[in-house]
């Protein structure tokens, strides 16, 4: 949400968001100074595919996706089900996968089009792992993966493709897997980091993962 409230502040900015809980998303939309944001109620696991594409064609062309939708579950991995690993899957690998396949046409229209997917410290190779998080980050890892087959496969049609593996960032997910962590970021803080890089950092990067964290590893 942070980051849309500052991309909305430019007018050139046209936005669409896309949530299962659209109560902030509506907020944000009414609030806009340029009325330049829309939503849309979707859901990962089981996206609204026609309603999508109706939003999409009012534009000509999708210059930015940003994939930061996320499902965090904190368990043992001895407790993990097979349902549990496919629903965080379902939304932290496929989801971010039919998404990107619905605005491919859109993201080939731009010319100069930036796909930004929001991965983990915990899916990144090297850095600290913590326990419960098995399903998590190994499907983080996936989309860190992921971002660099299709940086090269989309290089032929001007689409950069980049993963920002983020540390511990003060949000509503956070505080749900681990009660009374405070994070060293807030969401406020990352969320203008997120919006100065989906617009820029497609200049100098292409197929980066890149841990954007205060601590090492």
């Amino acid at each position: 949400m942070a980051s849309a409230q500052i991309l909305s502040a430019d007018p050139q900015h046209n936005i669409l968001l896309l949530s299962r809980n659209t109560k902030k998303l509506k907020q944000l939309s009414v609030e806009a100074v340029h009325q330049n944001v829309d939503f849309l109620s979707f859901d990962l696991m089981k996206p609204n595919k026609k309603a999508l594409l109706e939003k999409l064609e009012k534009w000509s062309s999708v210059d930015v996706l940003i994939n930061n939708a996320g499902k965090l579950l904190n368990a043992p991995f001895a407790d993990l089900t097979i349902e549990n690993w496919k629903d965080t899957f379902a939304v932290n690998v496929f989801g971010v996968v039919e998404l990107i396949q619905l605005c491919l046409p859109f993201l080939e229209k731009s010319g100069n089009a930036h796909v930004l997917n929001i991965s983990s410290m915990g899916g990144f190779q090297g850095a600290s792992k913590f326990p419960g998080l098995s399903a998590y980050s190994t499907s983080k890892a996936a989309v860190a993966n992921l971002t660099e087959c299709l940086a090269e496969e989309f290089k032929e049609k001007n689409i950069a493709v980049n993963c920002l593996a983020l540390g511990a960032v003060q949000t509503e997910m956070l505080e749900e897997a681990f009660p009374g962590y405070e994070a060293p970021l807030s969401s406020q803080q990352m969320g203008e980091f997120i919006a100065y890089f989906s617009t820029k950092g497609h200049v100098v990067f292409n197929g980066k993962i890149l841990p954007v964290a205060l601590s090492t590893p």
